[in-house]
């Protein structure tokens, strides 16, 4: 699939690699091991994303985007914290000066992992 996504829509296309966690009425189904989240993005990265992530594992190197020309970390983030930001206002890496793909606008701000309260009703 990873190879697919590469060839049809370019190396750029962010994958996300999100385990499996038990809830409600699954709980007699077992979560999905990191590693093999962490497997699933080490194959999407040898054949050729860049940009590829795990999710609902805590797996601080599945949270990280790097730079695909020097490396450098763009953006490392801890759940919803973003801890690291390495990207001038432009989106190109400080770095090096290449080109993140996606959309930039300055340094992020400071909203992090907060929980607000959701209101429902009229």
């Amino acid at each position: 699939m990873t190879k697919w996504v590469v060839e049809h829509a370019g190396p750029h296309v962010p994958m996300h690699f999100t385990a499996f966690h038990p809830d409600y009425k699954m709980r007699d189904i077992p979560a999905t091991p990191l590693s093999t989240v962490v497997r699933a993005r080490r194959i999407a990265i040898d054949n050729g994303v860049r940009y590829a992530y795990t999710g609902n594992v805590r797996d601080g190197e599945g949270g990280v985007t790097a730079c695909h020309s020097c490396g450098a970390v763009l953006i490392a983030r801890d759940g919803y914290t973003i801890t690291a930001w390495g990207l001038a206002d432009d989106g190109r890496c400080e770095a090096c000066g290449t080109a993140c793909a996606g959309v930039f606008a300055g340094a992020p701000g400071r909203w992090g992992a907060r929980r607000l309260p959701v209101r429902i009703g009229g």
